[in-house]
């Protein structure tokens, strides 16, 4: 029996088995019957779309658009109603009799400081401000008043949050450092539901989530989460939690027209550029027993450009005024480079100089890297951003006690995302399926994610892939090399001499311009013609991704509230298998060779208060196991101490991520290296640690003989760190202590949440280059002349090197740094102040440092600035009809590595903002905003596009707006 047919059938019967105990709790009929009018307690206004809930069950209602509403209950009374609306206090009702009518109730609005009540830190409801562990929050009115152009954008605003953008709609958000654009140590959960893309491993932001019309919150946890939620929930979480069937019914739509690329610089649009997006919301109910919904939205707009021109090989052009072998971050085709001198002893070479009476000029080609001339990004990549979504649900109500839900997200578009190189995200879809029995007390579903690459492509592959089909790498060098020589020549440089730095830069400015006579010009046909047929094949002999993975999942939760009185219970488990489906693009998975990976774990909850209820204790502990790798075991535990309105907190938690599915089976060449997995196999595959060297070392070498050292075998060797093991690939561990408090102060109008944490990371896994020579290089072998110590470690960073056809010698693989413990610490802390007349203002102060240093050849990816604060300040009732909002971030400069660039992230300046005016009659509400308003310049991660200003209006009408 195959994973995949046993993680259905494990779906089939967790269902099942959760069908069979509400069948077993179901009992009577309909026996009490309520009905009644909810009004706004100062105008006595009816109120529509209030949520009506019997405590403790699943059933409920809504008010209509005359604030009338009708319930029924099919157990005795008695039962407790809560009547709840955002940006009104919650009003609960006891109903003792069976027939109820003209029950009037009145609720208060109100601006809610520390009132919302969370299930994400726990997985079971409880007051915000008694969480055991730092959490944010953002409700509906947060979204709809949010000065960003987006509501997931507007995350950035909360305590504790780094989002990192690669395109216009694809941001990437983290907590605590080990940033990344694909960060594999974050969850989100929409509705349950893993986010993260199957051959990736990591969430792909908001591509597939819900639209600003189906979210009802979202809640942000920072810090190790895996005691609750399993591998990867290790810097962080998010649950976004779209809008139920039943609670929210009616019709809304949104459409937003907005501009960008204002004032474009250098390689950017020279005008504005439009941007759209809409969405619509139906949901209906049948009898309080049926319900349905469907939703669906579009967004295209004209991306940020990736525009910089920073050379990755600055060191590598000696006393040159240039660099011939430049490698510019966001051109694609230089990365083909080749050291020139390792043509001299090449035959052909030799031959073609002797012919053209050069050959005396052997000796006077350079130690120089050079590489082939590159294509700017704008030429290679699609910056048609769009994203369309399309999402459904039916609900059905067996009783009053469970709610059997269907399921279905889909997203497609096209977008920018950068990982080891820049990947322009073409028609790609994900897809989700999710069937789920949930009651009060449990909850068991079972899905699945499907994605589709469509026709997603490399784009730095394609732009070496016209160069070459142009005109060969090996023809190209040597053209170059033998230009080289004529033009020394022609400037009288004496035979067998470097000649002047002046002479030797105009040697390279005359061989390149020979050397690229005739090269494809972007918008030419001949150009248009090469990349469509790169982009049409597969990898890798196109750019073209070809995948199809799949993950399945099967999860369930009990509570054991209705069995234990003394303590609070819950226990859980889970089982995944992810079907890895990339034909080769990614993974070793060509045909015959199917590769997929299971996961399996549960966990325990418990909790009790003590101290005349004024301490509550938690722990929990998981245990997890990965087919690949040893189990883990999460323990985590919390307490909370509640006096009046101030709780303080102190946890021990701990997290572990297992090695992505990448990091376990990924096979990849990305031009500049062979990307392969850590596990074994895949060593011993390409003897990658056979006459292999550091390649920071090997650099550090080439630096040297460019400066002028003598390349000699002995020397080089006291450069060069020979690599003849790395550690096994294993999961990586944290281990968290967190301090806090949080409490309401000055009447309940001060909000203050302060947190100080310690993490102590084990097994940190990280990446390391390896380069291997074709020969043994050391004393005593050979070759042991100076020539042949270049050859053998300075030798190309093409994977089919002229001196080595067919052969690749520069590998990057996954690993662990096992002698060290990496540490690191941070704060945060976060005030909302509620004035008089609606006013509120709020900020939040974050601080992270990585304590311990990294060394050379090692990527330790914090990517974090060390200081970050936010502002806001707003009324969203500041007149009868009128709101606005403002918001302001700035976070300090700080260090950006990624196996696709290093370099430093300037300080970013920002200002949201936002007035919107309801249309009451039109049930409708018109924003007009922008983000970074006064536009200016920033990218949030190095090698990343640069971001300016966007501004919008929009209308959003909806049939139970107030």
């Amino acid at each position: 029996m195959s994973k995949i047919t046993k993680a259905f059938r494990l779906s089939f019967w967790m269902v099942t088995l959760g069908y069979f105990l509400f069948i077993v709790q179901a009992n009577g009929q309909n026996t009490v019957s309520v009905s009644g009018k909810v009004v706004e307690s100062e105008s006595n206004e009816p109120l529509i779309g209030v949520n009506i809930l019997v405590k403790g069950k699943v059933i409920g209602t809504i008010t209509d658009i005359n604030g009338n509403f009708t319930l029924q209950i099919s157990q005795p009374p008695p039962h407790t109603l809560v009547f709840s609306m955002i940006g009104f206090a919650s009003q609960e009702v006891t109903i003792t009799e069976n027939q109820v009518s003209e029950l009037l109730v009145t609720l208060e609005e109100q601006t809610m400081l520390g009132q919302e009540v969370v299930v994400s830190a726990s997985r079971v409801e409880e007051s915000i401000l008694q969480s055991p562990v730092t959490i944010e929050k953002m409700d509906i009115l947060d979204i709809r008043e949010t000065a960003s152009d987006t509501y997931y954008k507007a995350i950035a605003n909360l305590k504790g949050v780094d989002v990192t953008s690669t395109s216009i709609n694809f941001q990437i958000l983290n907590a605590r450092g080990f940033n990344s654009t694909g960060n594999t140590r974050f969850v989100q959960l929409t509705d349950g539901m893993d986010t993260q893309a199957p051959a990736l491993n990591f969430p792909i932001g908001n591509l597939n989530g819900p639209s600003e019309l189906d979210v009802e919150s979202v809640e942000f946890i920072p810090g190790a989460s895996s005691a609750l939620y399993g591998p990867n929930a290790f810097n962080g979480i998010l649950l976004i939690n779209s809008k139920s069937p039943f609670e929210y019914q009616g019709l809304s739509a949104f459409y937003k027209q907005g501009i960008n690329h204002v004032g474009g610089r250098a390689g950017e649009p020279a005008s504005p550029q439009p941007m759209f997006e809409g969405s619509l919301r139906y949901a209906h109910a049948f009898n309080n027993k049926l319900a349905f919904k469907i939703s669906a939205s579009f967004m295209e707009a004209e991306d940020w450009y990736g525009t910089d021109q920073t050379d990755l090989n600055e060191n590598s052009q000696g006393d040159l005024p240039f660099n011939p072998g430049e490698n510019r971050v966001h051109v694609f085709g230089d990365e083909v480079s080749n050291n020139i001198g390792l043509l001299r002893n090449v035959g052909a070479i030799q031959q073609q100089a002797n012919a053209f009476g050069l050959g005396g000029y052997i000796a006077s080609i350079p130690d120089q890297v050079v590489s082939r001339t590159g294509y700017d990004e704008r030429d290679l990549v699609d910056y048609g951003a769009k994203n369309y979504k399309v999402s459904g649900a039916v609900h059905y109500r067996v009783n009053d006690r469970a709610e059997l839900s269907y399921t279905l997200n889909y997203g497609s578009g096209t977008s920018v995302y950068t990982g080891a190189q820049r990947y322009s995200l073409n028609n790609f879809n994900i897809t989700q399926h999710k069937l789920e029995l949930k009651a009060d007390n449990y909850f068991v579903r079972g899905y699945t994610t499907r994605e589709n690459s469509g026709d997603s492509y490399i784009a730095d592959l394609t732009g070496v892939n016209i160069n070459d089909e142009w005109k060969g790498n090996a023809q190209w060098f040597g053209e170059y090399t033998i230009n080289y020589m004529g033009a020394l020549a022609l400037q009288q440089v004496a035979p067998g001499t470097l000649g002047s730095t002046e002479q030797q830069a105009e040697a390279h400015r005359f061989a390149r311009t020979q050397a690229d006579q005739g090269r494809y010009v972007p918008g030419s046909p001949e150009f248009q013609n090469s990349e469509q047929n790169i982009r049409a094949d597969f990898i890798p002999q196109g750019s073209l991704f070809n995948d199809r993975s799949r993950m399945y999942m099967t999860e369930g939760q009990y509570d054991f509230k209705n069995e234990i009185d003394f303590m609070d219970l819950q226990v859980g488990a889970s089982y995944r298998v992810y079907d890895l489906r990339s034909n080769g693009t990614i993974f070793a998975d060509v045909e015959g060779n199917d590769i997929s990976v299971t996961e399996f774990g549960g966990y325990a909850q418990a909790s009790k208060r003590i101290l005349e209820e004024k301490l509550k204790i938690t722990g929990s502990v998981r245990y997890d196991k990965n087919e690949n790798f040893d189990g883990q075991f999460s323990p985590r535990i919390s307490g909370v101490f509640t006096e009046g309105n101030s709780n303080f907190r102190l946890s021990y938690q701990t997290g572990f991520r297992m090695p992505t599915t990448q990091a376990q089976h990924i096979d990849l060449n990305v031009v500049s290296a062979r990307l392969i997995s850590g596990l074994p196999y895949y060593r011993e595959k390409y003897k990658v640690f056979e006459n292999a060297f550091s390649l920071a070392s090997v650099q550090q070498y080439s630096e040297a003989v460019a400066a002028g050292a003598s390349p000699v075998a002995a020397s080089a060797t006291n450069l060069l760190e020979q690599v003849t093991d790395l550690p096994a690939l294993r999961p990586e561990k944290v281990n968290s202590i967190e301090v806090g408090y949080k409490g309401l102060l000055a009447d309940n109008r001060l909000l203050v949440d302060m947190a100080y944490y310690y993490n102590l990371y084990n097994d940190f896994i990280s990446q390391t280059a390896i380069r291997k020579a074709p020969g043994p290089v050391y004393p005593g072998a050979s070759p042991t002349t100076d020539q042949g110590a270049i050859n053998a470690v300075n030798a190309p960073t093409l994977l089919t090197p002229v001196t080595i056809p067919g052969q690749e010698n520069t590998f990057q693989t996954y690993t662990n740094i096992v002698d060290r413990e990496v540490r690191a610490h941070g704060a945060v802390i976060g005030i909302s102040y509620s004035l008089p007349n609606n006013y509120t203002i709020g900020g939040n102060y974050n601080f992270n440092r990585l304590i311990t240093a990294f060394e050379e050849g090692f990527l330790s990816e914090f990517n974090t600035p060390e200081h970050k604060y936010n502002i806001q300040f707003g009324n969203r009732k500041v007149a009868k009809n009128m709101g606005f909002n403002v918001s302001y971030r700035y976070q300090t400069a700080f260090r950006w590595e990624s196996s696709f660039a290093r370099g430093d992230v300037p300080e970013v300046h920002n200002v949201d903002a936002q007035v919107s005016y309801k249309l009451r009659s039109l049930k409708s509400v018109v924003k007009l905003g922008g983000s970074n308003i006064f536009n200016n310049r920033y990218f949030l991660n190095f090698g990343g596009p640069t971001i300016g200003a966007i501004y919008y209006l929009s209308i959003t009408f909806d049939e139970l707006l107030n």
